[in-house]
């Protein structure tokens, strides 16, 4: 769950992005996982979902690292936060993300998909229909 007022954007990076409403300082803690709205979804039942919910689910989950055969699918800002290879949030803890510098307002906030995912980072096609034109 993000910790930091946030809003969705069209992103230089890709489709929409997170950006924060507020600065944001080095060391502070954006986001938390939070059993309440970060759900928690047995990885085998994915198969089971509709393909275009699959679709959804494999696009915006991630590995549960802290228990092994599940998900964990966002409901907020953060499930749009994009990669960079220099990111501006660590996530390393698996449980945090941290700003690594200070971000002024109106940034895009970002993580290095390595961090929380298991394999090769694979850029998937965009999903939404936004110009990047912000």
């Amino acid at each position: 769950m993000m910790l930091v007022r946030c809003y969705l954007a069209p992103s230089s990076i890709e489709g929409l992005g997170v950006f924060c409403h507020d600065d944001i300082k080095a060391g502070q803690n954006v986001w938390a996982h939070e059993d309440t709205l970060d759900q928690r979804i047995p990885a085998d039942k994915v198969s089971t979902l509709p393909e275009h919910v699959r679709e959804f689910v494999d696009r915006y989950a991630y590995p549960d690292w802290n228990n092994p055969g599940y998900v964990i699918l966002e409901t907020d800002e953060g499930r749009f936060m994009n990669h960079a290879d220099e990111p501006n949030l660590d996530f390393s803890d698996g449980t945090h993300g941290y700003a690594v510098r200070d971000i002024p307002a109106g940034t895009e906030l970002t993580c290095h998909y390595s961090t929380f995912t298991e394999g090769p980072i694979v850029m998937q096609p965009p999903r939404h229909r936004v110009s990047a034109h912000a």
